[in-house]
């Protein structure tokens, strides 16, 4: 560490080639999860369908910044999830001008499924690795996904009002 308490840059190199790498590991792991389903979901689509399961239903353009797409990749992907049936689009309840998208039950299937997979994965893959090792990557994990403004597992709904 240097004098401001924040890694040298060859420390940070290091440590943003682990995160990147790690980033890869568990892409690959969620690929695989949700090519396990047979359903057709691209992964940005799965990331929608997260973001919607973890959030509640929301509006196109605050899902496309969610996602990071622009509002009319947003519109075209929402329309192909109505399309296989995993959301739905209602007026809000509060202005009916507003259209808010949410899950349907096989789209808060297909997240719960699909998470469960990749959860069992990653809990293999934490077995060859030292507890003390896995709590202070958890430390350093639960502090990546609040600074991403990731919303943790265990807070997600059970079931979201549209």
């Amino acid at each position: 560490m240097n004098v401001s308490g924040s890694p040298s840059p060859a420390a940070s190199d290091s440590i943003l080639d682990a995160v990147v790498t790690a980033s890869r590991v568990l892409v690959a792991m969620a690929a695989r999860s949700l090519a396990d389903v047979g359903e057709e979901v691209t992964l940005t689509q799965y990331r929608s369908l997260v973001v919607l399961a973890s959030r509640g239903p929301q509006g196109v353009a605050a899902l496309a910044e969610a996602v990071a797409v622009t509002p009319p990749t947003a519109s075209r992907l929402v329309e192909r999830l109505v399309r296989k049936g995993l959301v739905r689009r209602r007026a809000d309840r509060h202005d009916r001008r507003q259209v808010r998208i949410g899950l349907t039950e096989p789209g808060r299937r297909l997240v719960d499924v699909v998470t469960e997979r990749r959860r069992q994965e990653i809990a293999q893959l934490l077995t060859s690795i030292d507890p003390e090792v896995q709590r202070s990557m958890a430390a350093g994990l639960q502090q990546l996904a609040r600074a991403a403004g990731e919303v943790p597992e265990q807070d997600w709904s059970t079931g979201w009002d549209l």
